[in-house]
């Protein structure tokens, strides 16, 4: 399927013991659909003289694996398997961290125009959770 620009909007849950954040992005992207997944590609601004950040949301159809990949001034590969930890590396201004990656929950509901994917994760750091995440990335063919 040729891609297909979509209006996305991006929520993350953050749980670090006794703290909550939430961040929220709406952006426009691209929707592409595969035999075995959907890919959502987006850019992020996170300051206004920085460098967009670009994401590449792989999502596959059998809800049993999402990558998500981001380029641009540092990168990063998250691999969420359901019921799996992954070794994965983060790139902050600091150096690169390895970070365990377990996939807890992976859903996605599309329809022709529309659709949602959702999952959840644990990260930890050296063995030590260091937090609980939830992604909700909702999207709307234009």
């Amino acid at each position: 399927m040729e891609p297909k620009k979509a209006l996305i909007k991006v929520t993350g849950k953050q749980n670090y013991g006794n703290d909550d954040d939430k961040i929220e992005l709406t952006t426009i992207g691209t929707l592409e659909e595969t035999d075995n997944e959907y890919i959502l590609s987006y850019n992020e601004e996170l300051e206004p003289n920085s460098a967009p950040i670009k994401t590449r949301l792989s999502v596959r159809k059998d809800e049993k694996r999402v990558e998500l990949m981001r380029s641009g001034g540092f990168g990063s590969l998250l691999i969420i398997e359901r019921s799996r930890r992954n070794l994965c590396t983060y790139a902050t201004e600091f150096g690169d961290l390895l970070m365990g990656i377990y996939g807890k929950n992976i859903e996605n509901e599309i329809e022709e125009k529309k659709g949602k994917i959702s999952f959840d994760y644990d990260v930890d750091i050296n063995g030590a959770l260091t937090s609980q995440n939830e992604v909700t990335v909702e999207f709307k063919i234009n």
